[in-house]
């Protein structure tokens, strides 16, 4: 089954892609809790992020952490948040989210980020990660 994930990952849904390797993408989130929201998702389509193989999940939090640390170094915060919620959409995945405080985790909290300024931030984050070893 596709999931909504499986579509951006293989290009038939548009993304603001921040990076990419063989088995994880990651995307700035379309209705983020604050700018720079990020979702990190193995390339495999598993709905609970405990069902994925060990080597998947391994990975994926591998794959997570360069990401949040690229994203730390490109939006200024006090702290990139991780929560792994999953329950929009069928497909493991984690959120990393700059935060200030713990508000800009509720998920209670929105902002809107125009197409321009989430080119602009997917473009800044993906060079901050590639600069991570």
């Amino acid at each position: 089954m596709k999931t909504l994930f499986t579509k951006i990952i293989s290009g038939e849904i548009p993304s603001y892609k921040i990076a990419e390797d063989s088995n994880c993408y990651a995307f700035l989130d379309i209705n983020p809790n604050v700018k720079g929201h990020v979702l990190c998702v193995p390339k495999v389509a598993v709905d609970k992020l405990f069902d994925l193989p060990q080597d998947h999940y391994e990975q994926l939090m591998s794959f997570s952490r360069k990401v949040a640390l690229g994203l730390r170094n490109a939006v200024p915060c006090k702290r990139i948040a991780l929560s792994v919620i999953g329950l929009e959409v069928p497909h493991a995945h984690v959120h990393l989210i700059p935060i200030e405080d713990m508000r800009d985790a509720s998920f209670q909290k929105k902002t809107t980020v125009s197409p321009e300024e989430m080119k602009a931030l997917a473009l800044k984050i993906s060079k901050a990660v590639q600069q991570i070893n």
